[in-house]
């Protein structure tokens, strides 16, 4: 990939994403509600004041909060991984920016809110590499983002930690990939054996404009 227009601010940007999700993984724990409150108010300033937020500069300057499912508890699990799967490398056309190359390395099982459940996990190839976690749900289309949501990017920040040698898998911090602010991104999506079944009511809602939303 090419190297970005203003790395310093992208490096800023990361660090920032990445001091959010520490917190995260220091307080959710104890307290997830006031964890995930306190992390979705700081990414909406990061959304509406940073030059590299997905939003553009008249989205910026409209902009007031992303939409959110409210917080609840049984979205949150510990996921067992399964690393005896096979693995299979996917390469996504991001048109400018080159190729996206990620490799299925476990799949994980869980129950979710009663639901068993199972997604597979995959890495990021390249120098240094990175886990990575889309999904796809129910809910696409109707209420969330149509091409689905991702729940880690380990490359840009987004992780939600381990418990033991379980993966964290919280729900209620599900975001949308940036192609879902702005048709100027391009965006690997969820591969179709990462859909769930049902709805997953938890994380972020579908992005909606000031102009449209009034």
């Amino acid at each position: 990939m090419a190297a970005p227009q203003d790395p310093v601010s992208l490096a800023q940007w990361r660090q920032t994403v990445a001091d959010m999700y520490r917190t995260v993984r220091q307080h959710s724990p104890k307290e997830p509600q006031r964890a995930c409150l306190a992390f979705r108010s700081a990414r909406d300033v990061l959304f509406r004041t940073h030059p590299q937020s997905p939003l553009d500069e008249g989205q910026r300057a409209a902009f007031s909060s992303l939409d959110y499912y409210p917080h609840e508890s049984c979205w949150r699990v510990a996921a067992s991984v399964e690393a005896r799967v096979s693995r299979e490398t996917r390469h996504i056309s991001l048109a400018d920016d080159g190729e996206f190359a990620i490799t299925r390395i476990a799949a994980l099982t869980f129950t979710l809110c009663g639901r068993p459940s199972r997604l597979s996990l995959y890495w990021v190839e390249g120098y240094g590499g990175g886990l990575f976690l889309p999904f796809a749900d129910g809910s696409n289309g109707p209420e969330t983002y149509g091409g689905g949501r991702y729940l880690w990017d380990a490359i840009k920040g987004a992780d939600l930690g381990f418990v033991g040698d379980k993966i964290v898998l919280d729900f209620n911090y599900a975001y949308n990939p940036s192609c879902a602010y702005n048709p100027r991104w391009v965006c690997p999506l969820s591969p179709e054996e990462n859909r769930l079944a049902f709805a997953v009511e938890a994380g972020e809602r579908s992005f909606l404009p000031a102009a449209a939303a009034g």
